[in-house]
């Protein structure tokens, strides 16, 4: 078992907030792999790098020699976390949360290792409750209680509805806990008071409560919002390793740090080197970001992936060369129709937006800028770039 003050360093790594450290040192001393969960409540199954902040935390503690269980959420699912949302969350159906389960194995599995990793399903104990151990769990926590919670807060300050069943889900999550006896349950900072209720539960059943850790949320590449798929400012797990290599390099220079700590499994003292180079200015932010976008291609394509990415990157945007892999088209003379073309291959979202891009000098064809579609002249041969990252060649007959 690895030293417990080097385990502490890299369970430290990016953590928002950490309850219970005391406790969890105590329990690392006496040598034994501990618990620890991750509850999931499957209704976005689609997952990015902000969601793998998480993942990435958990598999250090896997690596470190500690048992993982994730709990899906598939009984609470139908009931719907109510966190952060002024109003009761919509319940999924069974079908629903079945389904965003599987998916959920799936993508989990390319950050943990699968051998390692139990999958719980709560409804396996949840299922199984009375209604008497329905009121047993109720009476341990207080009206109050549940009123500090803000989202129950705003809400009952508001005069808006709250059904009494909302107030089950935080004691369901936290009776999870209970039942796997978990030493550590790892969540967002969003999750808080629901971490806790595990805690206070444990202490309910007379167990050892369990030591929470938060990790912060990760800005996407705007720079300003939480990563999200519907703001376009996402780099998705199942992405080309190209694309992944490409939009870490438009990690804004303030978060690279942000991004080693949360989405990469770096040693925290090379963390602190990087973060000491960059406050000195004894480093180029863009040479740094090929040691992230590296490191996170590596994290899901492999090593050989990140050597085709880097090629590829320097190629077409520092060499500014049109890349070995561009696309091919043919078209008959007849046939040819530049804006229908560049739409139907997916290098712009529609005609008028691919005339918008030419009256802004963003569209070359054989490394020429053009102002006017109308006036191409047709060729055997064209490439045509858009921006930096698209390339089409078109060949005529």
């Amino acid at each position: 078992m690895i030293d417990v003050n080097e385990q502490i360093k890299i369970i430290l790594k990016g953590v928002d907030e950490i309850i219970g450290l005391e406790e969890l040192r105590e329990k690392l001393q006496q040598g034994k792999s501990l618990t620890v969960k991750l509850g999931l409540d499957p209704s976005a199954p689609d997952i990015h790098l902000g969601h793998t902040v998480v993942l990435r935390k958990l598999k250090q503690l896997q690596d470190l020699g500690h048992k993982i269980v994730i709990v899906i959420g598939d009984f609470t699912g139908k009931i719907g976390d109510p966190t952060g949302k002024s109003q009761a969350r919509k319940a999924l159906t069974t079908e629903q949360v079945l389904e965003n389960a599987k998916t959920y194995e799936i993508q989990i599995f390319k950050v943990l290792d699968k051998n390692k990793t139990e999958v719980r399903f709560n409804s396996e104990w949840l299922s199984k409750m009375n209604f008497e151990d329905v009121i047993r769990l109720g009476s341990k926590m207080t009206v109050a209680r549940m009123l500090e919670r803000e989202d129950f807060k705003k809400r009952y300050e508001n005069q808006m509805p709250i059904s009494i069943h909302e107030f089950f889900y935080p004691l369901m999550q936290g009776f999870d806990s209970v039942e796997l006896k978990a030493d550590i349950e790892l969540g967002g900072t969003d999750q808080r008071f629901n971490l806790l209720m595990g805690r206070m539960l444990q202490k309910e059943f007379g167990q050892e409560p369990q030591c929470t850790i938060m990790m912060p949320l990760l800005e996407g590449l705007d720079g300003i919002n939480k990563m999200s798929k519907s703001l376009g400012n996402y780099i998705g797990i199942d992405e080309e390793a190209t694309v992944m290599f490409e939009k870490t390099m438009t990690v804004p220079d303030n978060l690279i740090v942000k991004y080693f700590e949360l989405v990469t499994d770096i040693h925290p003292d090379k963390v602190a080197e990087i973060k000491k180079s960059l406050e000195e200015d004894s480093i180029n932010p863009r040479d740094i970001k090929i040691q992230l976008a590296r490191a996170i291609v590596e994290l899901y394509h492999g090593k050989d992936a990140v050597r085709d990415a880097e090629e590829r990157f320097r190629t077409v945007f520092q060499k500014r060369q049109i890349p070995d892999d561009i696309k091919v088209i043919k078209v008959k003379n007849d046939d040819f129709n530049l804006s229908e073309i560049i739409v139907s291959n997916g290098l712009a979202k529609s005609k008028n937006e691919f005339r918008r891009l030419v009256t802004q000098g963003g569209v070359k064809i054989n490394e020429e800028k053009i102002s006017n579609i109308e006036e191409l002249k047709l060729a055997s041969e064209i490439i045509v770039q858009i921006g930096k990252k698209k390339f089409i060649k078109i060949i005529t007959n």
